[in-house]
C-alpha cells in the first residue's frame, strides 16, 4: 500500500495536500535540514511531549469530553495524548488562543 494511501485514511488531505504529500514521497522535495541546535531543541519537546511519568484523574463535563474526542478524531491521534500536548503547550507558555 501507498504511503500516502495509509495516511488517507487517517487524515482528509485537501488537493493541495495531497499534492504535496505524493510531490515528497516521489523524490521531488528534500527536507531543507535543520541546525544541530533546532534538532537538540525539537528532540527536547518531543521528549518531554512524550514522557509520561505521572497519572492523574480529572473529571470534566461529558460535552467537553466529547468535542476533544472529535477533535482528537479529527487529529488522527488518541484523545489522552491531544490533552497532555495541550496541557504541556500551556505550560511552556506555548499555547496561543485565537
Amino acid at each position: 500500500m501507498k504511503k500516502s494511501a495509509a495516511i488517507g485514511k487517517n487524515l482528509q488531505l485537501d488537493a493541495e495536500e495531497t499534492s504535496i504529500l505524493e510531490a515528497f514521497e516521489s523524490g521531488e522535495l528534500r527536507s531543507a535540514g535543520l541546525s544541530p541546535e533546532a534538532v537538540l531543541k525539537y528532540q527536547s519537546y518531543a521528549e518531554a511531549t512524550f514522557r509520561k511519568d505521572a497519572r492523574i484523574n480529572i473529571r470534566l463535563s461529558s460535552r467537553d469530553l466529547k468535542s476533544l474526542q472529535k477533535r482528537a478524531l479529527e487529529e488522527g491521534i488518541p484523545y489522552q495524548t491531544l490533552i497532555s500536548s495541550v496541557l504541556h503547550k500551556y505550560v511552556e507558555g506555548r499555547l496561543q488562543e485565537n
